[in-house]
């Protein structure tokens, strides 16, 4: 499989039943990343083939969080919900740094039917999945899952991102949206509010459908949970990595898959 495979069941809570089991890249895509002045920004959300363009499924927005520079919540604007995309505006009036995430949380099920012996599966959120397993249910399998898929729009002047502390998220010193070709720029991944070390994150350019070749560029986080990208050339690009632990809160569940993915502009 690609490396668009949704490496993570977190992921795959955006996707359709039917669409589990094929590989997919999930993103949201704004219009703009930098704004002199109090504007809207339009954003696509989508599950693909190719890296930004809307060929396959609409992102579920369910998880949809706004986060204004002040760190209050703003809502979206203009929702429309398309066949392959789901779009939504968002205004954008403080000056700073806004951060629009998809967050998905929940667990995932399998087992064994105790009559037919057939493998069963479901999904559900952290509360509520117990109550799809059966009583007599054998060999039960639970996994807790978390997802962040994000972008970041600024007007202005940059402000810092406020880590939120939970799941795995990108933590910059600088500004994400002030990123440009030739330039080198440094993030810290933390999981849980701490360095996410020795992680592997991967950086790929959009417009795939036009390129023999995906091109990523492989990184890896170091004992802080840096990593550095000096960006070849101008354009979107899809950032990703993913990883598991036990740290789990679900009853029963022994394993914890965590993802993460955001789009970031580079300027010429």
């Amino acid at each position: 499989m690609t490396h668009f495979t949704l490496r993570t069941a977190a992921l795959a809570i955006a996707l359709s039943a039917a669409s589990l089991a094929q590989a997919h890249n999930a993103w949201l895509l704004p219009s703009s990343t930098v704004f002199s002045k109090a504007d809207t920004v339009s954003v696509d959300a989508a599950i693909s083939n190719d890296l930004f363009v809307a060929n396959h499924a609409p992102l579920r927005l369910d998880g949809l969080q706004i986060t204004a520079p002040d760190g209050s919540s703003v809502k979206p604007e203009s929702e429309a919900k398309l066949k392959l995309r789901n779009v939504f505006d968002v205004s954008v009036a403080q000056q700073g740094t806004y951060r629009i995430a998809v967050i998905n949380s929940g667990a995932f099920a399998s087992w064994k039917d105790k009559a037919t012996g057939q493998t069963k599966r479901a999904r559900g959120s952290a509360e509520t999945i117990a109550k799809d397993i059966p009583a007599d249910a054998q060999d039960v399998t639970i996994t807790q899952s978390s997802g962040r898929i994000e972008t970041f729009v600024t007007v202005g002047k940059p402000s810092a991102l406020k880590p939120t502390g939970q799941g795995l998220e990108l933590i910059t010193s600088g500004s994400p949206t002030d990123l440009a070709k030739g330039e080198k720029a440094t993030f810290t991944l933390h999981i849980d509010g701490q360095p996410a070390k020795d992680l592997d994150v991967t950086v790929t350019a959009g417009n795939t459908q036009y390129r023999d070749k995906l091109e990523e560029l492989k990184l890896k986080t170091d004992d802080k949970g840096q990593f550095s990208v000096t960006w070849p050339a101008a354009g979107m690009y899809w950032l990703d990595a993913s990883t598991k632990d036990n740290k789990t809160s679900v009853p029963q569940a022994k394993e914890r898959r965590l993802s993460y993915a955001a789009t970031l502009e580079v300027m010429p």
